[in-house]
């Protein structure tokens, strides 16, 4: 995903454990940290993260003399075929501006999930929500008339003239199921380390049985669990059978190359 490889903020939660004695910033690291297993748990999907994108135009036949380009096609060479009541058509190669309807339709693709939409900025001028909508999977459409720009100054600094940025949370949201799940983690992970940051210093990780006093204990083992990309609590991992029952490591993609993908500044 664009968001990158960790949470963008910790999850809220509604802790049932007694965090009295806690400092705050042992409660917000650990909060952070149950945060980040379980997003990467959960496939990495759940939790909306801002991005700036700069769309590029998609391409339709760019090379062809006939083609008058727009984002959604535009009209070009018509290739003859057999329709399925064995009569002869011509079908426009580029020809409806949708896949599902032939009229005006300007869009761009938006990776996604596409939770909502911050900001869209063209010439430095912040189009209001009216004019644009998100239709799945992930095409931002205008509205209202006019269209997208064909192209535009990728030297240029987001926001100046002849410049065309896309602000916008991907993501899933964090739904009152995964707020139980962090807050029965984030106060095990609290119990187990204390707040200190010395959690499994004193663990026993490769016992499996115990014996004490004529009493026989079997412990099962926490690698087991742990490979299976489950957590050991019944809360957490009845929410993760629940959001990732295949145990995706990250969501699933597909590439089409009637698109390029937005670019991302990266750095500075």
């Amino acid at each position: 995903m664009i968001s990158g490889n960790m949470v963008c903020d910790p999850w809220p939660t509604e802790l049932c454990c007694d965090v009295e004695n806690v400092e705050q910033e042992a409660l917000d690291r650990w909060t952070l940290v149950a945060s980040q297993i379980l997003w990467a748990l959960s496939g990495r999907r759940i939790g909306p993260c801002p991005v700036t994108v700069r769309p590029c135009r998609r391409a339709c036949l760019e090379s062809s003399p006939f083609i008058s380009f727009q984002y959604g096609g535009g009209t070009g060479p018509w290739i003859p075929y057999i329709g399925t009541d064995g009569l002869w058509r011509n079908a426009s190669v580029c020809g409806c501006r949708s896949d599902c309807s032939c009229g005006e339709l300007c869009e761009v693709y938006l990776p996604g999930p596409v939770y909502d939409i911050t900001e869209v900025n063209i010439d430095g001028q912040v189009l209001a929500p009216q004019q644009y909508r998100v239709d799945a999977a992930g095409r931002l459409v205008r509205v209202g008339g006019g269209c997208w720009p064909d192209c535009q100054d990728m030297a240029a600094a987001p926001g100046e003239p002849g410049t065309f940025t896309v602000t916008y949370r991907i993501g899933l949201p964090v739904d009152e199921a995964a707020v139980a799940a962090v807050s029965e983690l984030t106060c095990h992970l609290l119990k187990e380390c204390g707040g200190t940051g010395a959690c499994g210093c004193k663990a026993n990780r490769n016992l499996t049985r115990l014996v004490r006093q004529g009493v026989e204990m079997e412990l099962a083992d926490p690698t087991l669990i742990y490979s299976e990309g489950r957590t050991g609590l019944p809360l957490v991992d009845l929410w993760l059978s629940t959001v990732n029952p295949y145990r995706l490591t990250s969501p699933s993609r597909v590439y089409s190359p009637d698109f390029r993908q937005p670019r991302v500044q990266q750095w500075p």
